[in-house]
């Protein structure tokens, strides 16, 4: 439980920050795309990511968009960063390790 709390926290703070330095203008404004490993209903991991996803653009006006279920190993984790990055999304978080690679 401690590490979700850690992990949600870590997420808020990070885009708080990123927030914050970003002026005002329209064509500015930060775009967060998150790519979770598993499903946001699991109760787990992938369902922290999302409280903080949440959090973070209640709190900041970030616009935010996420696609779940991205499995590692995969050409899909690059597939879907492209696809956000072509929306117009600034920052784009993997929510696992095992997308190091990809």
């Amino acid at each position: 439980m401690r590490r979700q709390i850690a992990g949600l926290l870590a997420v808020v703070l990070s885009l708080t920050l990123v927030a914050t330095a970003c002026g005002s203008d329209e064509e500015d404004a930060t775009k967060a795309a998150f790519i979770f490993v598993g499903p946001v209903g699991d109760a787990g991991w992938t369902y922290a990511h999302d409280q903080g996803r949440q959090a973070a653009a209640a709190e900041t006006g970030v616009e935010t968009a996420f696609v779940e279920s991205v499995p590692e190993g995969t050409a899909d984790f690059g597939n879907h960063a492209r696809d956000f990055i072509d929306q117009g999304f600034n920052v784009i978080i993997g929510t696992s390790f095992g997308y190091m690679d990809d």
